[in-house]
């Protein structure tokens, strides 16, 4: 069953690489790289794909994980951007049901709030209508009681009502795999753990990189016509290693969440709400979870290892338990949590409150194309907008000939599923079918929403493999999700599988402490690890554990207001 994008064939496929000249090589594998390679290749591009990490494993798996309509871009009055990830939300929806879900989302308001009846009103009923919003969708506004009905947990003293709108929640860091595993499915070549150290250049233009494989040491030669620069956090540092980066550059800042137990934090309702400091937080009940973020500070440590401190976790309890006053949530109640950066971009001389999440596109005296800032829900969009650059920079040049954008109306990988309306059909009928190969309602309903179209191979797996997983004391069911992780997903380190492959660390903590064990031996004989490997991949998941669950302890950050 092994694929092109398969944890096996990794290091074939990077030596594979130096075997001929790309149209377009991408660097950096969060979901706007993934969104390029996959508008590229479709579009008849010979594409290649490089990321120094894991796939999704900065910004890409550590958002709020909404595909959201950009409703706070009203206050800053940024129309235009709302109109457009609007749409944009829309078409990501139905190109991957599975692993996007309309959530309708509560605003309520209170006396001396941000936000009151009149604002509220008039904001939803200007973002229904520049972000096309379908009429079942489409706001309503509550009465206090009626918001209170809706959530019981809201703080009832000053409520005047509510706004009822809908957002989508997404499993950011599978929709980055998906979005990938299609590009590979086009013929992208993409691999893993494989770093930028050097460009190389021709004549002043920049024709290829000097590449070191993270897991073996070796270095490879890739080369290209054009190099697209998507390393989101770090796009400033290949800006730099090229000798381009100058006017704007990059500021980060970090945003944590808290994952609360759903028996502790009982929310029946996503909400949006305003915190005493001006801020808003998004509280959101996930697989009998609640999370809750996000904070705002300007960051300059670690780009790799953002974590959340102290001063984060007070913050959001504090915000949390001002607008669910009955919980009383503490410090032990904290599940797990995850740390984020936002690569934004800050124009010199410029003060930070103007930071933009608009995103911007660079090209450098030596031909680097740089795309930095941006939101999740616009990465189709970005990638369509960086690949027309590409396009017509080639066709300036002779000799290529490509078609339009095909990702409007392109489903993703496990996104066949008859489209959004005939997708909740699908699912019961995979999760019959799990049944009967023994699985439990539970355990089919999750695999079926995780892997979408694609369940039937996760489900082969499950069903053929049973006697090899017992052989390594996993149930059925977690060994066909491994299995297939590995084969399909390129998946090569203990960390890709239970950090973004399940999103089980956030969200599943327990569950994966019961089973690092088994996953981490299976891996170990699969690969052939030495004893050194072995150790490493093994402190590298402990670590996530860590920083997951224990904050660093340090002095409060500067907020972003």
């Amino acid at each position: 069953m092994e694929t092109a994008f398969s944890g096996d064939t990794r290091k074939e496929n990077l030596w594979r690489m130096e075997d001929r000249i790309f149209d377009v090589l991408v660097i950096g594998g969060g979901i706007t790289g993934a969104g390029i390679a996959l508008d590229a290749q479709s579009r008849g591009l010979k594409t290649a794909l490089v990321d120094m990490q894991d796939f999704a494993q900065g910004t890409s798996s550590r958002s709020t994980k909404l595909v959201h309509g950009g409703l706070r871009y009203l206050k800053q009055l940024e129309v235009k951007v709302v109109a457009e990830v609007g749409k944009e939300r829309a078409i990501v929806y139905e190109n991957g049901p599975h692993v996007t879900t309309p959530e309708w989302m509560l605003l309520p308001f209170y006396q001396g709030g941000t936000f009151g009846a009149f604002s509220t009103s008039i904001g939803l009923r200007v973002y229904d209508f520049l972000a096309g919003v379908k009429k079942s969708e489409r706001r309503s506004m509550l009465s206090p009681q009626e918001t209170l009905d809706k959530e019981p947990l809201l703080k009832e003293k000053h409520l005047k009502g509510g706004g009822y709108y809908v957002e989508y929640r997404t499993d950011d860091a599978r929709l980055t795999i998906e979005v990938m595993k299609k590009a590979v499915e086009f013929g992208v070549q993409a691999v893993s753990y494989a770093k930028v150290e050097a460009f190389e250049y021709e004549n002043g233009r920049v024709t290829g990189v000097r590449v070191s494989d993270q897991l073996s040491g070796e270095t490879h030669l890739i080369r290209a016509k054009r190099i697209v620069n998507a390393a989101g956090p770090w796009v400033d540092t290949l800006r730099e290693r090229d000798g381009s980066k100058k006017g704007k550059t990059l500021r980060l800042t970090k945003g944590v969440h808290l994952v609360f137990d759903g028996e502790r934090f009982p929310l029946r309702q996503a909400i949006y709400f305003d915190t005493p400091d001006g801020r808003m937080l998004f509280a959101i009940p996930r697989d009998g979870k609640t999370y809750i973020g996000t904070t705002d500070t300007n960051y300059k440590e670690d780009i790799a290892h953002p974590v959340m401190t102290t001063e984060d976790r007070t913050y959001i309890i504090r915000a949390a338990n001002e607008m669910f006053p009955s919980l009383r949530l503490t410090e032990g109640d904290v599940e797990s949590s995850w740390a984020g950066l936002r690569p934004l971009i800050h124009q010199e001389g410029k003060d930070p409150s103007e930071i933009s999440r608009k995103d911007e596109i660079f090209v450098s005296d030596s031909g680097l194309i740089s795309i930095a800032g941006g939101k999740l829900t616009g990465y189709r969009k970005m990638a369509e907008t960086v690949v027309d650059l590409v396009v017509r920079q080639l066709q300036e040049e002779g000799g290529v000939q490509v078609s339009e954008c095909q990702t409007r109306t392109l489903p993703i990988a496990g996104g066949d599923v008859g489209g959004s309306a005939r997708y909740p059909q699908f699912v019961e009928q995979k999760v019959a079918e799990g049944q009967k190969i023994g699985l439990t309602v539970m355990e089919a309903r999750l695999l079926a929403q995780r892997y979408g179209s694609n369940i039937d191979k996760v489900y082969r797996l499950i069903d053929t493999k049973r006697a090899e997983a017992e052989t390594f004391g996993m149930p059925a069911a977690l060994f066909g999700a491994l299995v297939y992780s590995i084969e399909q997903e390129m998946t090569v380190k203990p960390s890709d599988f239970f950090v973004r492959r399940t999103g089980a660390v956030f969200f599943n903590i327990k569950w994966v402490r019961a089973w690092k064990e088994p996953v981490i031996h299976y891996m170990a004989s699969r690969f052939n690890w030495t004893e050194e490997q072995r150790a490493a991949y093994t402190a590298e998941l402990e670590r996530d554990l860590h920083d997951a669950t224990v904050p660093i302890d340090e002095k409060a950050p500067e907020l972003v207001r």
